[in-house]
């Protein structure tokens, strides 16, 4: 029997370690595990009546798919001409741009994960900000709509600010030497999975700055960092040393039974070594075809398979491994399974024909691409 979410918030809770590194598929429940450990945090709060946008209240600062909802676009669907990042009122957003004027250290770290020539400009009021292209030749390009990746940068760049100011001023071990006193109550940073939008490139190069702003700190403060990708995980898991001295206690698998209970499994070594994440990846679907517990989140792993088993074997494009006689529409299925974003395609069941896919494609992988079978007897 698995645990609740509750109980592997109150896990991580109670281990003592400055750092706690996480690998999870998608759909495993990440984001609401970052939701239950803040609510877990926040429920000690002294004088927890006071304003929760108090941001000298908190003792959690946490990024996570909720952070990025604080953004929104505004697309001037009337006159399509000057679309706009909107910012919802926040105590986050406030201190970091109103408070401490960091906006051109937000341009800066956004500049460096895209392009120099590609400038965000903030609102007066810094209730929103727009883009544009500069193009070198005294020629501007203004209110551009970015890109989803790019737009996870530019968030992540606001949060990356708030945090090096967190551990800047706590760092200062003296309280009245510090230059603010609302970081004083901080104990914990959650860090839920700021690459999904990333290339390879700039997911390595924020793991690396990650890693270095958490070597940085010097005070009590316990970072907790979720991740669905192996490469992630990998340079965070080197980057901090944390298979020395017995760190690798801080290094978990977070996985979610059939009957919707969790386990939070300690794991050695990155995830090349701990996960054998291909291997795991196959036997999860076999899992899911056996049990006749297919859901749409098999379609991702199916083809996070066939993308790893491309990548070893030195094919180009991972649908070049699917079977040549409907090559093309499994692709389209396989794409459309694991990317759907329409609501009414959200459900996790799929239809019987989309789960014998499932199983039809994992055996053509076994049987026609080298993985090695176990004899019986």
């Amino acid at each position: 029997m698995g645990k609740t979410l509750k109980e592997i918030a109150q896990q991580l809770k109670g281990a003592n370690y400055p750092v706690q590194l996480i690998y999870a598929f998608n759909g495993m429940g990440k984001t609401r595990l970052s939701r239950e450990f803040k609510q877990l945090i926040d429920s000690e709060v002294e004088g927890s009546d006071a304003p929760s946008s108090d941001l000298a209240n908190k003792k959690i600062i946490y990024y996570s798919a909720f952070t990025e909802d604080l953004f929104y676009w505004d697309n001037d669907l009337g006159l399509d001409m000057e679309p706009k990042l909107k910012i919802q009122p926040n105590s986050f957003t406030k201190w970091v741009l109103e408070e401490q004027g960091q906006d051109q250290s937000i341009t800066a770290n956004f500049q460096r994960y895209t392009s120099e020539k590609l400038t965000p400009h903030f609102s007066a009021d810094f209730t929103s900000v727009s883009f544009s292209f500069e193009r070198g030749n005294n020629q501007r390009e203004p209110h551009i709509k970015i890109s989803k990746g790019e737009e996870s940068n530019f968030i992540w760049s606001v949060f990356n600010a708030l945090l090096e100011q967190v551990i800047l001023e706590l760092n200062i071990p003296e309280v009245a030497h510090r230059s603010t006193d609302v970081f004083n109550n901080l104990t914990h940073i959650f860090v839920d999975d700021p690459v999904s939008s990333l290339d390879e490139n700039h997911l390595i190069e924020l793991a690396v700055n990650l890693a270095g702003l958490i070597k940085s700190s010097q005070s009590r403060l316990k970072f907790i960092i979720t991740t669905h990708s192996p490469l992630f995980y990998n340079v965070l898991h080197n980057e901090l040393d944390l298979s020395k001295n017995s760190k690798k206690d801080g290094c978990y698998l977070l996985e979610r039974h059939e009957d919707g209970s969790f386990d939070l499994s300690v794991k050695h070594g990155d995830s090349n070594k701990s996960f054998s994440y291909h291997l795991y990846l196959l036997q999860t679907i076999e899992q899911a075809v056996a049990n006749k517990k297919v859901e749409r989140f098999h379609f991702t792993l199916l083809r996070n398979l066939y993308e790893k088993t491309a990548g070893f074997l030195g094919y180009p494009h991972w649908s070049e491994l699917l079977p040549d006689e409907k090559q093309l529409y499994y692709k389209r299925i396989i794409n459309f399974t694991s990317h759907s974003t329409l609501s009414n395609e959200a459900v996790a069941q799929p239809t019987p024909a989309e789960s014998a896919t499932v199983k039809l494609l994992l055996d053509h992988l076994k049987n026609s691409h080298g993985f090695w079978q176990q004899q019986g007897g």
